[in-house]
């Protein structure tokens, strides 16, 4: 998921770059949804656009490259944005989780905040979220035999074969799932889901700026707490759809619980519009800054 769901538990800003703009080439491969993407977590926006710049472009090999901005993403920062229009998601349409209150509140707040720099805001989304029948056990079947092949790259690359004692207990009640689904299966999930999901850039054609959603579905879980099951729910369920279309996506931390925990919301633009995301993204923290947030020590 690329720094948003990192940058979202920790308060600070994550940008998933559009696919093939950071170079993956030539010893990285895409995964099995082809979303493969790397960038930083910073604290500021100036510096997550100064880093792009000095990561970003093409190697040898790379199986995507995205279009060259038209300026350096620096200049972007401190620079106006037109009238938006922003759709807002704040439900599960893929596997009908609940949403965590403060992750709600985070996005609302924020939609306020854009209405006062001037934007219009509504709530919308792209209608292929809701994919095809069985989208979401597609994600299921996805996520669980990757998992299981995960564990047997390390074991692979340890020399060590990785039993139920060597992780959490909801990383080995996922692997053993992911062992149950043949190849065939595997396939068919990861062809309906991208069949599905492929279709949200349409939502941004059919003239649409940025969508706002939450970055996590609940609040970032204490240390030895986190158990993924299916009510726990898929923390990086509303980053997954734009690592798969390959659209930029940004985590900024512009909420805080009532517990002092981090809140991010995430920002998606259309293919190769980092240059809206950072200029938008430098607004909200001059408008609503987060560099003096500090949680309350116990």
């Amino acid at each position: 998921m690329t720094a948003r769901i990192p940058a979202s538990a920790c308060r600070v800003v994550g940008l998933k770059p559009s696919r093939g703009r950071v170079s993956i080439g030539p010893a990285c491969v895409p995964g099995l949804l082809g979303n493969i993407v790397e960038h930083v977590i910073t604290r500021s926006v100036r510096d997550t656009a100064a880093i792009l710049d000095a990561i970003a472009g093409p190697m040898p090999g790379d199986p995507f490259t995205a279009p060259p901005p038209a300026r350096p993403y620096r200049q972007e920062v401190g620079q106006t944005v037109e009238r938006l229009r922003i759709g807002l998601l704040l439900h599960d349409p893929v596997l009908q989780l609940p949403i965590g209150a403060d992750c709600l509140t985070a996005v609302t707040e924020t939609s306020k905040l854009l209405e006062l720099l001037g934007h219009h805001v509504e709530e919308a989304f792209p209608p292929a979220l809701l994919g095809p029948t069985g989208l979401g056990e597609a994600l299921r079947i996805i996520s669980a035999s990757s998992t299981a092949a995960r564990l047997d790259t390390w074991s692979l690359r340890t020399g060590h074969q990785i039993g139920p004692d060597d992780v959490e207990s909801h990383i080995w009640a996922t692997t053993e799932r992911g062992r149950t689904y043949s190849a065939v299966q595997v396939h068919a999930a990861v062809q309906r889901l991208v069949a599905g999901v492929m279709r949200v850039p349409e939502w941004w054609v059919a003239g649409f700026d940025l969508l706002v959603t939450p970055t996590m579905q609940q609040l970032p879980p204490k240390i030895g707490e986190f158990q993924l099951d299916q009510q726990g729910g898929i923390f990086g369920l509303f980053a997954m759809p734009y690592s798969i279309t390959g659209q930029p996506a940004i985590s900024l931390p512009l909420h805080w619980s009532a517990e002092e925990l981090p809140v991010g919301v995430q920002f998606v633009a259309d293919y190769g519009r980092e240059d809206l995301l950072i200029r938008l993204s430098a607004i909200l923290e001059e408008a609503k800054p987060w560099a003096a947030m500090r949680p309350r020590m116990a």
